[in-house]
């Protein structure tokens, strides 16, 4: 039998399925690839001894005490993550969250204790006032203007002074997450007059006023007993071209990092921010709600976890992130490293 060669001009001589028949070829020409040293762990901190609360709506996350924290922050120092990012929630609030700018709150507590534990891991903290305040907003509030709200001159002096507390205590790194206008301008002032010029501020330049925090309110005990965020946080609808704006401004004021946060409904402007900003790190946020709709399918067997979890950082890092702050960060680089 004779094989005759074919003619027809249609038949596709370039075929893309041969970067993906051999898994070594796709390997070799993967763009996109994820390490552990990308992955930054949000840890919650409380006060006590011997406390480890799973969170329900975040399962495999806790609420810890600083003691067990010491052990955890060993524990994931071997795992070769890019750092941890921590946040506190005191026993006793206040309507000026002043726990927050002690220094024998909890989070400079829980620092004096994890920086010995681990000395090669990097300690990043949430600089905010919504975890330590009554009331649970980002600030002081005040009806000065006619209406409740959050008085954003006020909190900026209170922000650099928790930013100055936590560097006392050990902190390698600030992330200011309220929105004030200024906020890093106060801050890095803050810090440099404390003599911590070298200490960098990672800012959640474009936080958006997310349906997909539910989950964190219940790990921080942060959830506003009146109103909402709305007034400082971006609203989703609005264009990519204010989140660019927010962007420049912080970096404008010192910033050194940004940060889009959510991460994976926001994807077109961490793009945007990766274009616009291409010499800038950059960090995304892969939020308390896009980590616990995950989980909840898995447990229901409507998802893979692992491939699901995995496919999503890898989406964030597609879109421009250098950063992925995410409750997937110990289990993706137990994944990783398989």
């Amino acid at each position: 039998m004779t094989i005759e060669p074919r003619t027809n001009s249609s038949f596709p001589t370039t075929r893309l399925r041969r970067l993906r028949y051999n898994p070594a070829v796709r390997e070799l020409v993967r763009q996109t690839r994820l390490s552990p040293a990308n992955l930054v762990l949000p840890l919650f901190v409380r006060p006590g001894r011997n406390v480890r609360r799973e969170i329900a709506a975040m399962p495999g996350n806790y609420q810890m005490s600083p003691d067990l924290l010491a052990e955890e922050i060993r524990r994931l120092a071997d795992l070769g993550l890019g750092g941890v990012i921590l946040f506190g929630i005191p026993d006793a609030k206040d309507a000026s969250g002043s726990d927050a700018t002690s220094a024998s709150g909890i989070v400079a507590e829980a620092l004096r204790v994890a920086k010995p534990a681990a000395a090669q891991m990097l300690l990043v903290t949430d600089v905010c006032f919504c975890e330590y305040t009554d009331h649970g907003h980002c600030g002081p509030v005040s009806d000065a203007t006619g209406r409740v709200d959050v008085d954003n001159d006020a909190t900026l002096q209170l922000l650099a002074a928790q930013a100055v507390v936590h560097a006392r205590a050990g902190a390698d790194m600030v992330a200011p997450s309220g929105m004030m206008d200024g906020m890093v301008a106060a801050i890095r002032g803050g810090l440099d007059e404390a003599g911590f010029t070298h200490l960098p501020i990672m800012s959640y330049a474009a936080k958006y006023a997310s349906a997909f925090y539910g989950p964190f309110r219940e790990a921080a005990e942060s959830a506003p007993q009146f109103g909402d965020r709305r007034g400082y946080q971006m609203d989703p609808a609005a264009g990519g071209g204010q989140a660019m704006r927010e962007i420049e401004l912080d970096l404008a004021e010192g910033a050194d990092i940004i940060m889009v946060k959510p991460a994976l409904p926001y994807l077109d402007i961490l793009r945007q921010a990766r274009d616009r900003f291409p010499g800038v790190p950059l960090a995304a946020y892969n939020v308390s709600g896009e980590f616990s709709m995950i989980k909840a399918a898995a447990r229901s067997g409507w998802l893979d976890e692992k491939a699901a979890a995995l496919e999503s950082l890898t989406a964030i890092r597609r879109a421009g992130a250098d950063i992925i702050l995410t409750y997937w960060a110990q289990d993706a680089a137990g994944w990783l490293g398989k």
